[in-house]
């Protein structure tokens, strides 16, 4: 099956600014994304679709293509999906060639490795899944705010169970998005159908959105709390 790994780099981000190409360790963040993908070797392209020239010039320089992102599809509120749809119908307008399989890799997450995406894969593959996504699971006490009230949505108030024995909650990470081509081009979303959930570590599951994040991910790598 033909595959391919689209990972976004926009320019412009606001909660930590030029992020993507902010050192993290002794590499620029895309560049974890960029070398987890390649050593994978599932894909026959691995594309960061970018406006900017110098996140273009880094990712090539480790080893990824870029296909330029136009500027309308690179704004604060720019979503996902279509900077995809839009990767895709240029490898079909200029190269002749329609994937079977898209994954999505965001570069806010450095600490997905290799075997994650091999596991994600297989995970996928061998169930038939339409789509998989990656996450953790969570025992933490989930609340959500309804009709103007607080409740609780995986434990009864009068009923609490110790927090070893609480129903536990998958929590999207962000790290991996796979999904079949076909799937994509009917829902327009990055997922659909028999969807199947992929466990990482929470450590590993770090994602890269504010400032805080950053610099906890520093530390993480420094004082080595994940495998690399």
């Amino acid at each position: 099956m033909k595959s391919i790994c689209f990972i976004g780099a926009r320019g412009g981000s606001k909660g930590v600014p030029r992020k993507n190409i902010r050192k993290l360790g002794k590499k620029p963040l895309i560049a974890y994304t960029i070398e987890s993908a390649l050593k994978s070797n599932l894909f026959e392209h691995v594309i960061v679709s970018t406006e900017d020239t110098e996140i273009a010039n880094i990712s090539k320089k480790f080893g990824a293509e870029v296909i330029k992102r136009p500027n309308n599809l690179a704004l604060d509120k720019s979503l996902t999906e279509p900077v995809m749809f839009h990767v895709l119908k240029y490898l079909k307008q200029n190269d002749n060639y329609i994937p079977d399989v898209v994954i999505l890799l965001q570069n806010t997450s450095p600490f997905r490795i290799k075997k994650h995406i091999d596991d994600a894969f297989a995970l996928f593959f061998k169930n038939n899944y339409d789509s998989v996504l990656s996450g953790f699971l969570s025992s933490e006490f989930i609340w959500i705010n309804k009709n103007k009230q607080s409740i609780p949505i995986n434990y009864e108030l009068n009923k609490r169970p110790q927090r070893q024995n609480i129903k536990h909650a998958y929590v999207e990470n962000g790290a991996i998005y796979i999904t079949k081509y076909k799937k994509i081009m009917h829902s327009k979303c990055r997922i659909s159908g028999k969807i199947g959930m992929f466990l990482m570590p929470q450590n590993n599951s770090i994602e890269i959105d504010e400032q805080n994040d950053l610099r906890l991910a520093r530390k993480m790598l420094k004082s080595k709390m994940v495998n690399l």
